[in-house]
């Protein structure tokens, strides 16, 4: 009921979002008119642009669908996500628009909208607390077993902003005595006849039914009497990390760790972007970039423009990887990794590294499929044979793409590999961003990494 209710709440805020997207677009422009302020703007143009801009900050975000789950402070920093990022897509739609747009009229209408979003966000999240804190739909539930996951059970209970609440725990041995705030109720047996005099809706059990059968016949005289039984299995005693289930049919599956980019619907969207920004790039930039670069490069030293090399791609395959060859024609180019001081370095060669325009070309690879924009950066053959053998979880970075940029090198783990730590740091963020991946987090990293480029990166070399 309570998550029907939220489902509802969070529709209706989406519409009234673009209700009020859209008619604060006509109030401000009939306001400022009744005003004497000059307004000329293409009505048309402006509106599909603030709708586009806003449909992208919810999508990128994920903020247009909200649940009991979502903290007050993820929710606003959600809320300013989304907030910032349509406020620079309009920025650049009112700066590359050729139309004069009055400031006046941008700063009113983007405010006045700002201030709704703001305030039904958070009256949203008013009404959800008030609503979860009545009586009358608050749901009572006990454990049965008293140990260490029904104590840190408990502990998830009062913590979560729910309509919960916890009465206390029902263990086999009833000379349990151990101080808690929460009672030992009783034994099993006297659970049911508890649960039914105290209006208890929900059984929580942590319990295994291996070593205790008598559970099922607790679950099942519990459903008899409109109690919903739930097992907490306890997954530690096989795996001492966080897990991550999910079903086939009835089936539970259990992973030993999120992978978005798993979900087909998410890998087309990753898809969708690489295309579009590769595309772009290779149109603007790399279509009079390359003939400037390649000019360059072939007059400081003999040799071909773009150095080829084959490298580990996603599922362990081999692909051909492009960049501009900023080396002199060596036999050590495939085995050996460039130092901060390398010889082998041309002129040219130093700047395009320094710069990261020594990897433009691999918007073509983008393009074909065989790396994304944002991912685990990709090795040489030798290195990955070797990497692997010296870090357990290596080869986990290859379940993605490889990138132009990924979060390790944004969070100064790029160029030359120099010890076992470093390499390991490295694996641990490609590893995290393969677990918390999302569009905005790929945003992010391409805003970092042209900020680094522009800043200098002190291991870009």
């Amino acid at each position: 009921m309570l998550d029907r209710y939220l489902k509802i709440c969070s529709i209706q805020i989406l519409v009234l979002d673009f209700i009020c997207l859209n008619a604060f677009f006509f109030f401000t422009l009939y306001w400022l008119q009744q005003y004497g302020v000059p307004v000329s703007v293409n009505r048309d143009t402006f509106l599909l642009a603030s709708n586009i801009a806003w449909i992208v900050a919810l999508y990128t975000t994920g903020i247009y669908f909200m649940s009991q789950q979502m903290s007050v402070e993820r929710i606003i920093k959600k809320l300013l996500q989304s907030i910032m990022l349509y406020l620079l897509l309009m920025l650049a739609f009112v700066f590359l628009n050729k139309e004069a747009f009055n400031r006046i009229f941008i700063i009113t209408y983007m405010t006045l909208f700002m201030l709704v979003v703001l305030l039904d966000r958070l009256f949203f999240y008013m009404l959800t607390n008030y609503i979860i804190h009545r009586k009358e739909i608050e749901r009572k539930v006990v454990i049965v077993g008293y140990n260490e996951l029904s104590k840190q059970l408990v502990d998830n209970f009062i913590g979560r902003k729910s309509n919960l609440r916890f009465e206390g725990y029902f263990e086999e041995y009833s000379n349990v005595h151990e101080l808690s705030l929460y009672p030992v109720i009783g034994t099993l047996k006297d659970c049911i006849p508890y649960a039914q005099s105290n209006n208890i809706r929900e059984i929580y059990s942590t319990l295994s039914p291996e070593q205790f059968p008598y559970l099922y016949t607790l679950a099942h005289e519990a459903e008899r009497h409109f109690i919903r039984f739930r097992f907490v299995p306890d997954f530690k005693m096989f795996v001492n990390r966080q897990i991550y289930v999910d079903y086939l049919d009835n089936i539970p599956i259990i992973s030993l760790r999120a992978e978005p980019l798993d979900d087909i619907a998410n890998r087309l969207r990753k898809r969708i972007f690489d295309i579009v920004f590769s595309g772009a790039v290779m149109l603007f930039i790399l279509s009079w970039l390359i003939p400037l670069l390649a000019l360059l490069v072939k007059l400081e030293s003999r040799g071909p423009v773009f150095f080829i090399q084959h490298r580990t791609g996603r599922n362990n395959e081999t692909f051909r990887c492009l960049k501009f060859r900023s080396m002199y024609v060596n036999k050590d180019a495939n085995s050996k990794q460039a130092t901060r001081n390398d010889r082998r370095f041309t002129k040219i060669g130093r700047i395009l590294r320094k710069t990261n325009l020594d990897e433009m070309p691999q918007f073509f690879n983008v393009f074909m499929g065989d790396m994304s924009i944002v991912g685990p950066r990709p090795h040489m053959l030798k290195h990955t044979e070797e990497y692997s053998a010296i870090i357990q979880k290596y080869m986990i970075r290859h379940f993605l793409k490889p990138g132009i940029t990924g979060w390790a090198q944004v969070n100064g783990y790029r160029g030359e590999i120099t010890d076992e730590l470093h390499l390991r740091k490295r694996i641990e963020h490609d590893i995290w961003y393969m677990e918390n991946w999302s569009v905005y987090l790929d945003l992010r990293i391409i805003f970092l990494t042209v900020f680094n480029t522009i800043r200098g990166d002190k291991n870009a070399f």
